[in-house]
């Protein structure tokens, strides 16, 4: 039998087509628009997410025998804010999740409602991209389109609906919303209220494993596949990057470099970081992890090359950088804000320790080494809480970089686990999907049996010795511009 992974990322959606034993047998990519009405704002189109996705679907599928199609799940851009009326239509813009517009929101949802009750209704506090302060920014903002509001959805939500008809979303995507009791798994009928919303506007809630319906009869036709195709609930991008990696079970580490970075660690239990650093969530194993996410990694290396030198061969440009460890030239990489750890919205790219000698690889190789420092920042809030990670999986676009896998395991001493295929959150929906159809008992028997790891980047003493020095500086930084972050917004 056949299963699809669908990756609905926030420059592109990825379809990922694998047979029952976890072999790869295809793989495509469309792209649709993203847009910034205004400075720090993120909007995209839900109907473009549903018709490039279609499209993908069917061109994936062409050369293969469809009525071999079992079952499609997903991973998913996660927080953003779908909102439908009573004809189920869109009634704005998706607002995403690297979107800065509630820091107003956010901060009545922390210091009037107060971080210790956000942590006892919801394991987490507010951050500008979660979905419960972009509700109230419509509440607030857009009262004519609040009030239009019956469904709450998230982005996956919405192509999981199109497809079944089913208003769903899954505990780990549903983890980001600030709306959801992770520690319980059911919608916090506090936040609710405090959100002004009914629980009748949100998804009914599914394990990720879950089937959710069978595709409609249109849809089927449409494609050319069964009506029994099985739909899964899916996972949010990170947790469905972790299952596509193996990361599921107690105590395993995944660091994705995607668009944004996150550092993710699992967990047969539920627990939280007292200062909530990091977040508390779901897995799509059943069980829980802890996660640190950064608004801007890969992408920060996509701005300096695209926008800023003008290139597109990257790797060229990383041939350059021969001495690590000695950069004196650092980067903050906030360049959407930040969440973990520091949840600042206002926070901005910094470039400092230039000189007259500094070259452009110097800045390249700040580029990636501020990424692997800021991941580090959250890897240390892990650390005070007594987990003990000594390897890591790592995946994401960037991950195809060996200079910055070498980084990543010298700035966190910690050895990194390549693996097989690095498809990341399309290849955990396509195991989602199979697990929903019983190809496999669970999740974690499906990693065990599918995830193979090919090659681990060691940590060298020395490089780490170097880079020690190097991190007790960059996490000076931040602190020093923190009150001119502030000033000039």
């Amino acid at each position: 039998m056949l299963y699809i992974g669908v990756d609905l990322g926030t420059s592109a959606v990825k379809l990922l087509l694998m047979d029952a034993s976890g072999k790869i047998e295809n793989i495509v990519s469309k792209e649709y628009p993203l847009y910034f009405p205004h400075p720090g704002w993120s909007e995209q189109k839900p109907e473009d997410w549903y018709e490039q996705t279609m499209l993908g679907i069917k061109e994936l599928l062409k050369d293969f025998d469809k009525s071999q199609v079992a079952g499609i799940s997903f991973g998913g851009q996660m927080h953003g804010l779908v909102i439908l009326d009573d004809k189920d239509e869109v009634i704005r813009p998706a607002i995403l999740w690297n979107d800065g517009r509630t820091y107003e929101e956010c901060d009545y949802l922390n210091n009037v409602i107060g971080k210790e009750k956000l942590s006892e209704y919801t394991a987490n506090i507010s951050f500008t991209g979660f979905t419960a302060p972009k509700i109230l920014w419509v509440k607030n903002k857009e009262p004519e389109n609040f009030a239009k509001i019956q469904k709450i959805m998230l982005p996956k939500d919405y192509i999981a609906y199109k497809l079944t008809g089913v208003h769903c979303t899954d505990v780990s995507d549903a983890s980001g919303m600030l709306l959801f009791d992770v520690k319980n798994r059911c919608w916090s009928k506090e936040m609710c209220e405090i959100c002004g919303v009914k629980e009748s506007q949100l998804a009914g809630i599914y394990e990720s494993y879950e089937t959710v319906g069978c595709v409609l009869p249109e849809i089927a036709a449409e494609l050319g596949i069964p009506t029994n195709v099985k739909v899964a609930a899916g996972a949010g991008d990170n947790a469905a990057a972790a299952v596509g990696t193996g990361t599921v079970g107690d105590g395993m580490c995944n660091i994705s470099l995607g668009t944004s970075g996150t550092i993710f660690i699992s967990s047969n239990k539920f627990g939280v970081d007292k200062y909530n650093a990091l977040h508390a969530f779901a897995h799509a194993d059943g069980h829980y992890h802890l996660m640190g996410c950064m608004l801007s990694a890969a992408s920060c290396n996509k701005w300096w090359m695209d926008e800023i030198i003008g290139t597109t061969d990257y790797s060229s440009q990383q041939k350059e950088i021969t001495k690590l460890g000695e950069n004196h030239v650092y980067f903050l990489p906030y360049l959407m804000g930040e969440r973990s750890p520091h949840n600042n919205p206002n926070a901005r790219g910094t470039f400092i320790g230039m000189t007259m000698d500094t070259t452009r690889a110097d800045m390249t190789q700040a580029v990636l080494e501020g990424v692997a420092f800021a991941l580090r920042d959250s890897f240390e809030v892990a650390k005070s809480l007594g987990i003990k990670i000594d390897r890591t999986k790592i995946c994401g676009g960037g991950a195809k970089s060996p200079l910055w896998k070498k980084m990543i395991a010298n700035i966190l001493n910690l050895k990194v686990d390549v693996i097989e295929s690095e498809e990341g959150p399309a290849m955990g929906g396509a195991m989602l999907a199979a697990v929903a159809c019983g190809e496999y008992a669970s999740v974690e028997e499906a990693a065990d049996r599918i995830v193979k790891i090919v090659n681990t980047v060691e940590p060298e003493s020395e490089l780490v010795e170097k880079y020690e020095a190097r991190y007790q500086q960059f996490k000076e930084i931040y602190p020093a511009c923190k009150a001119l972050f502030d000033k000039i917004q």
